[in-house]
């Protein structure tokens, strides 16, 4: 059974990964600051550690679409004193113009995070994104071409 504390800290790092996706969907990209420790790396194809490299990568890969949405789910944590580990999935929709796009792209994909407790609380100190699948609309066709991987 669980105690209070770890129910605690539990609660805070699922809130941490909410952050994060709102952070994304919204282009808050400065309030990942907060969310990261100052040397955190973040790997999703390529490497940024810090925060301003990761900030950067985020803005480079999120601000070409009128509407983006991180679903982020099943969050499982292991904790070990002031450090944990965790995995979630992860749904990315992209949408280019906007809700009402012919041809959105979705992604499906495996967050792996590690985590340090702060004084200022728990930040995410890594970042992994590995890709499972993709579908991409065919405008006009109402049918979705689906490619997959393997998650590790």
């Amino acid at each position: 059974m669980l105690g209070t504390d770890t129910l605690a800290d539990r609660l805070e790092l699922e809130r941490v990964v909410s952050l994060l996706g709102r952070c994304l969907d919204e282009r808050d990209f400065d309030g990942l600051r907060q969310l990261f420790n100052a040397d955190a790396t973040v790997t999703t194809g390529q490497t940024a550690r810090g925060h301003d490299a990761l900030v950067d990568q985020a803005r480079r890969r999120h601000t070409r679409d009128a509407s983006v949405q991180h679903i982020i789910t099943n969050l499982i944590i292991d904790f070990d004193g002031d450090q944990a580990a965790g995995r979630a999935n992860l749904l990315v929709s992209f949408a280019h113009t906007g809700p009402a796009d012919p041809a959105p792209f979705l992604i499906g994909e495996v967050y792996r995070l590690t985590f340090q407790r702060t004084p200022h609380g728990w930040r995410i100190n890594s970042l992994a994104s590995t890709p499972t699948w993709s579908l991409t609309q065919q405008p006009g066709s109402g049918r979705g071409l689906i490619t997959s991987g393997a998650a590790r």
